[in-house]
């Protein structure tokens, strides 16, 4: 496990935290990151564009004209592409551009975009935040004690209320809960800063360890 100290924010000195092997020092996959930041950018996507196609057209019931003797080109509908006005060939529909990932792999992509983080020294742990009512004068004193500097992602736990209002009207920085954690807002991010709470560890922070009772326990129940 790497160590490093933790901030205490407030002018006291830091403590030692180590971070865990099996998600900051997982080897780089370019290949897997590059599918689960694909597959975030496309879950933004509103895929609410549309146009009208020949079906959609009003009007154009009847032939425009009779099928012979005019001296001009046969029509069948003004709601034909070519007609102006008429509906568009291959009209675009509203749809979904979300993609299923696997779940293995984006974890996997996280874990990786975690460890390129810390492996450039962009990874902080502080031991608290010490924020109890909202106020951004507090978080910009928060980073620069920090000593940050460009776009950084503040991981938070489910009580940092104060924490998340007090920093959510700095331009360049992103609050996000721990379980909303992906591997795209690390990457856009230079820094990211976790609390001893939502430090990631080697398991999900949404899976519990079940405690299977062995063979002896359940014959002598």
């Amino acid at each position: 496990m790497a160590a490093l100290k933790a901030p205490v924010l407030g002018g006291k000195s830091a403590k030692d935290v180590s971070l865990d092997e099996a998600v900051f020092g997982v080897e780089l996959k370019p290949h897997l990151v590059h599918e689960a930041v694909r597959a975030e950018a496309n879950s933004h996507r509103q895929g609410t564009g549309a146009a009208k196609s020949r079906g959609l057209v009003s009007g154009g019931r009847a032939k425009p004209w009779r099928q012979k003797g005019t001296g001009r080109a046969r029509q069948g509908s003004i709601r034909s592409p070519h007609w102006r006005g008429g509906g568009m060939a291959h009209a675009l529909s509203p749809r979904s551009y979300a993609q299923k990932t696997p779940k293995k792999m984006v974890r996997l992509a996280l874990l990786s975009a975690l460890s390129d983080r810390a492996a450039d020294d962009k990874v902080i742990v502080i031991d608290e935040w010490s924020i109890d009512s909202p106020k951004t004068k507090d978080a910009v004193a928060a980073l620069t004690e920090l000593g940050v500097a460009g776009k950084v992602l503040l991981v938070l736990g489910e009580d940092d209320e104060a924490v998340w209002k007090s920093f959510r009207n700095l331009k360049d920085v992103h609050c996000q809960f721990a379980r909303e954690l992906n591997a795209y807002d690390v990457l856009v991010s230079d820094y990211v800063v976790f609390s001893r709470e939502t430090l990631p560890g080697a398991a999900p922070a949404s899976e519990t360890p079940v405690k299977v009772k062995k063979e002896e326990d359940t014959a002598d129940a």
